[in-house]
């Protein structure tokens, strides 16, 4: 390989490091979103299952996500802001549907038999198109100006590739970490034993808490993806908001100004999510209809410790 396509993937590899660094955020968010649509099935399924929304997730990335992007910021940049918009109302619905649950609210009849494995990877990978869409718009906006589309589009499938291992890594390491444990504890060393006993014991809590951050997750990116946008597109009224909460904040250091930013954004997005909720059972009521919004994933709410 020559000296200069070493430097040429050289500064791709760097500058799509550089570009994805800035959504990491989001990242966090799609691994822990993710383990709960995976709970509840057969062991036997649950690498595979991963491995079908990790592809769906490659998909959405390399046949929808990229060249739309590159499309819409060289042709109609002003749609940009309108998308987003509607990817966090609909991660917002997500989110509030499910805090609803861990209060008793059920909507449409429970279904009680083996969960619906289509069902699952399509709910999984719709709300990873959502997810994704921000990680690879974030990475766009984080690229230097002035580079070619060529240079561009490698630098998005790096960080394509990148994010989409990391992320579904996790998980699987997640969904397995159990058995993991199991083995763990039939070992001959005592030691081993011991904390292969600890990790068996501790899961049902982690996977809790997964499942709540995971939910928690989807009312953040969305309420935060709709303040932002809604600024974007004329409503500063949200964008000052936040550069107000910065400022007053700003002397207490960037971490706090982080937690809060993220917990209003997180409260705006149980809002926005709540009022989504009552006007789809609202309209599905004058429709005579009772819809039922699971797509195969486990709910918090059944999550048992």
């Amino acid at each position: 390989m020559s000296v200069g396509l070493l430097a040429v993937v050289d500064d791709i590899l760097s500058a799509a490091m550089k570009a994805s660094a800035k959504a990491a955020g989001v990242v966090i968010d799609d691994a822990a979103v993710t383990p709960q649509y995976v709970q509840g099935i057969t062991p036997a399924r649950e690498l595979p299952v991963v491995g079908k929304i990790a592809l769906g997730s490659l998909a959405n990335k390399f046949l929808i996500i990229i060249p739309a992007a590159l499309l819409l910021t060289a042709f109609a940049p002003w749609v940009l802001p309108y998308l987003l918009i509607l990817g966090g109302a609909y991660l917002c619905f997500e989110g509030a549907e499910k805090v609803l649950e861990w209060f008793g609210v059920h909507h449409g009849e429970a279904d009680e038999s083996a969960r619906d494995e289509k069902k699952l990877v399509f709910g999984a990978v719709r709300t990873d198109l959502i997810l994704s869409t921000e990680i690879m718009l974030i990475s766009l906006a984080g690229l230097e100006g002035g580079l070619d589309l060529w240079t561009t589009l490698a630098i998005l499938a790096v960080i394509a590739l990148i994010m989409t291992g990391v992320v579904y890594g996790a998980v699987a390491l997640l969904v397995k970490i159990d058995d993991i444990g199991l083995k763990m504890a039939k070992n001959s060393v005592q030691r081993v034993r011991h904390a292969g006993t600890r990790i068996v014991r501790s899961m049902p809590a982690v996977f809790r808490f997964i499942s709540v951050l995971g939910t928690v997750a989807m009312l953040w990116v969305g309420g935060h993806l709709l303040l932002v946008n809604l600024g974007e597109v004329g409503l500063h009224v949200t964008t000052d908001m936040l550069h107000a909460v910065e400022g007053a904040l700003e002397p207490l250091g960037g971490f706090v100004v982080w937690l809060v930013e993220t917990i209003i954004s997180a409260i705006v997005g149980l809002i926005v999510g709540l009022v989504i909720v009552g006007i789809v059972l609202g309209i599905a009521r004058m429709l005579g209809k009772s819809p039922s919004f699971h797509e195969g994933e486990e709910s918090p709410a059944h999550v048992r410790i």
